[in-house]
């Protein structure tokens, strides 16, 4: 089952609903944040209070799409409520790329020119599986930003005038929900693209937490149940209107060295992450990325990101703005 958002044509907001081919419009939803608190309160699971609703009229969302009438398929209505997370170096792979952009580091004779990613890569392989409801090894986890930092698919992910670089990230989305017990609650799965600046990273892996704080974009389908084992998609690079790169992705447990349950323990022990109402979008890292194949992303390239299972593909155009010289000024009060 899919879940989606959307802008019917009123221009008002509605909840699409897929379950096998037809995609059609939800009576009696809101919003599929509204959704979510009826199917806790209910003490349903998400796909059964969907089925307590009635179907409206059928929708094609491939044509929404290129109307730009795709929403991101859950929002907050505070979107300083809303927050966007992830964690790295989480994929069969995914060290070669990160270690070949950063400096060997070391100093003893074990670890020496050994950078610091492929030494919290190993210790993803050797403890990010734990059995039994043990805890494993923390990895990687980086801050992107709230939810006015996400972007609807079909929008423009913007990179600011102080920026080194913009790139995609194709990746899966975990969608949270905290109920008003703190209990932490998994609405589902979609697709993301988890834009960051690969050159300022480079330049010194300390600057990963500012090469981080971007924009993101994730949807435009959530997939509501259990993620896949083995998710093959495929990720896109379009400038002028021809493909200029494509790879496929992996990603699902088969293709990754931490379990779900071992990164969302590692996301949500944090307290501040437990605030009741509040909505979490946590991308679960990736292999694949377009920079390590020596491309550089241009204003008005377009980036598609699709997968089997995750309904209408991701698509968003790159802009950036420019280069800024003047130092931001703050006042004294």
């Amino acid at each position: 089952m899919l879940i989606s958002q959307i802008l019917d044509e009123r221009g008002k907001l509605a909840v699409v609903v897929r379950d096998g081919s037809e995609a059609c419009i939800l009576k009696g939803a809101g919003s599929t944040y509204e959704l979510v608190r009826e199917a806790i309160g209910k003490g349903q699971s998400l796909a059964e209070c969907i089925r307590g609703h009635e179907l409206g009229k059928a929708v094609d969302l491939e044509k929404l799409a290129e109307e730009k009438r795709l929403l991101l398929p859950i929002t907050h209505p505070d979107a300083a409520h809303l927050h966007l997370t992830g964690t790295g170096l989480t994929h069969l792979g995914s060290a070669a790329t990160r270690d070949a952009m950063h400096a060997k580091t070391g100093t003893g004779e074990e670890d020496a020119n050994v950078s610091d990613s492929m030494k919290m890569f190993r210790m993803g392989l050797e403890g990010g599986r734990p059995e039994g409801g043990r805890v494993g090894v923390q990895p990687e986890w980086f801050y992107k930003g709230n939810g006015a930092c996400a972007v609807a698919p079909g929008g423009d992910l913007v990179s600011p005038g102080f920026c080194e670089d913009g790139g995609e990230e194709p990746e899966i989305a975990g969608i949270y929900f905290i109920a008003d017990d703190a209990t932490p609650f998994r609405v589902g799965f979609a697709l993301a693209n988890e834009f960051s600046d690969h050159v300022m990273e480079r330049r010194n892996y300390l600057y990963l937490a500012h090469s981080k704080l971007r924009p993101a974009s994730f949807g435009p389908e959530l997939l509501v149940g259990s993620l896949p084992e083995s998710v093959n998609g495929t990720s896109r690079i379009l400038r002028d209107g021809k493909v200029l790169w494509e790879k496929p992705f992996l990603s699902g447990e088969a293709n990754m060295s931490h379990t779900l349950a071992n990164l969302e323990h590692h996301h949500f022990k944090y307290g501040v992450f437990r605030q009741p109402g509040d909505i979490h979008v946590h991308m679960f890292g990736t292999a694949t990325l377009s920079f390590a194949d020596g491309i550089s992303c241009r204003d008005g390239d377009e980036v598609e990101i699709s997968a089997p299972g995750f309904g209408v593909p991701l698509k968003n155009r790159l802009t950036f703005q420019p280069a800024e010289t003047a130092a931001t000024q703050v006042k004294v009060l």
